[in-house]
C-alpha cells in the first residue's frame, strides 16, 4: 500500500468529549517513525490543555497492524548514537505525556502490536483490544532487547510476564493480553469501534474533575509502599469528600434522586 501524498501521519478527529488520534501510516504497519512520534507529542500537549476533552482514543488505520514499534527503516539510515539516542528520547518522553495528560487515554487496539507499538499500548490507561488482535516484544528477533517498551509492559504484566515477552519475542493473544493486564477488554472485531467508542463516553460522563485528579493520584500511589499509598489515598479521599460533584452524587444516592449535573468542582 503506498502513503498518500502529503496526507498527515497523524489524524484527529472529535466526537464530542471524546478525542479519536488515528495512526495514519498504514503503508509502514504504523510504525513510530520520528514524525509520527512528533505528532503525537504535538497533540498530547494541545490536550493537556483543552479542558473540553473528557477521554482520548488511540486508534491506528489499517487491517494489519496498531503499530509495529520504531520505524526500523528509519532506524538503520543512521548508526550515530546521538541519533537513536534523540530518537528514544522522544518517544519516552511521548509516553510519559500520556501518564501526565489529565484525560484518560484508551488505546484501540484491532491488530497486531508489537515493540514500541506493544510499550504505546502498555502506556495507554486503558486498552479495548479485537479478539484478533496480537501483541509481543519482538525487538529480541532482530537482535535488539526491547529495553524502553520494557518499562511499560514491565510495569503492566509484572516481571515474569514481560521477561517471557521480551527473551523469546514471542506473541500473545487478547485473551492472554486481557489475562495478564496489558489490555482492560477484548471485544469482537465487529464491536471494536463500537465498544470502544462506548467505553470512552461512560468515562466523559463521570464527574470530570474526579477523573481528572482520579487519574493522577492513582500512578502517584502507584510508586509507593503500601503504608505511604494509604497514606496519600486517604488524604485525596478526604478532600475529595468536599468537593461539590461528591456532596452532590452521595445525596442524590442517599435520597433517591436522579444522577446530578457535574460542575467538575
Amino acid at each position: 500500500m503506498i502513503a498518500p501524498p502529503n496526507e498527515p501521519v497523524l489524524l484527529r478527529r472529535d466526537d464530542g468529549p471524546i478525542a479519536i488520534l488515528t495512526l495514519n501510516r498504514p503503508h509502514a504497519m504504523n510504525a513510530l517513525s520520528g514524525e509520527l512520534i512528533d505528532a503525537l507529542q504535538a497533540e498530547f500537549d494541545k490536550l493537556g490543555q483543552d479542558r473540553t476533552i473528557r477521554c482520548v482514543i488511540i486508534e491506528a488505520k489499517g487491517d494489519r497492524a496498531f503499530s509495529t514499534g520504531h520505524d526500523l527503516r528509519e532506524v538503520s539510515s543512521s548508526q550515530d548514537y546521538a541519533f537513536h539516542h534523540d530518537l528514544l528520547t522522544r518517544c519516552s518522553a511521548m509516553m510519559l505525556t500520556i501518564n501526565r495528560l489529565p484525560q484518560p487515554v484508551i488505546a484501540k487496539v484491532q491488530a497486531i502490536a508489537t515493540a514500541a507499538g506493544c510499550q504505546l499500548v502498555a502506556a495507554c490507561d486503558l486498552a479495548v483490544a479485537a479478539s484478533t488482535a496480537t501483541f509481543a516484544t519482538s525487538g529480541i528477533d532482530n537482535g535488539l532487547f526491547c529495553g524502553t517498551p520494557s518499562v511499560a509492559v514491565g510495569r503492566n504484566v509484572g516481571a515474569k510476564r514481560a521477561l517471557d515477552m521480551l527473551l523469546t519475542g514471542q506473541a500473545i493473544d487478547a485473551q492472554a493480553a486481557l489475562r495478564d493486564g496489558l489490555v482492560s477488554r477484548v471485544v469482537p472485531p465487529d464491536k471494536l469501534d463500537a465498544e470502544t467508542l462506548a467505553f470512552a463516553k461512560q468515562i466523559a460522563d463521570q464527574p470530570p474533575q474526579q477523573i481528572t485528579t482520579g487519574k493522577a493520584m492513582f500512578y502517584h500511589h502507584m510508586g509507593l509502599d503500601l503504608p505511604q499509598a494509604y497514606n496519600y489515598a486517604t488524604k485525596f479521599m478526604a478532600g475529595a469528600l468536599q468537593s461539590e460533584d461528591a456532596k452532590a452524587g452521595i445525596d442524590a444516592f442517599v435520597n433517591k434522586k436522579p444522577k446530578p449535573e457535574w460542575t467538575g468542582r
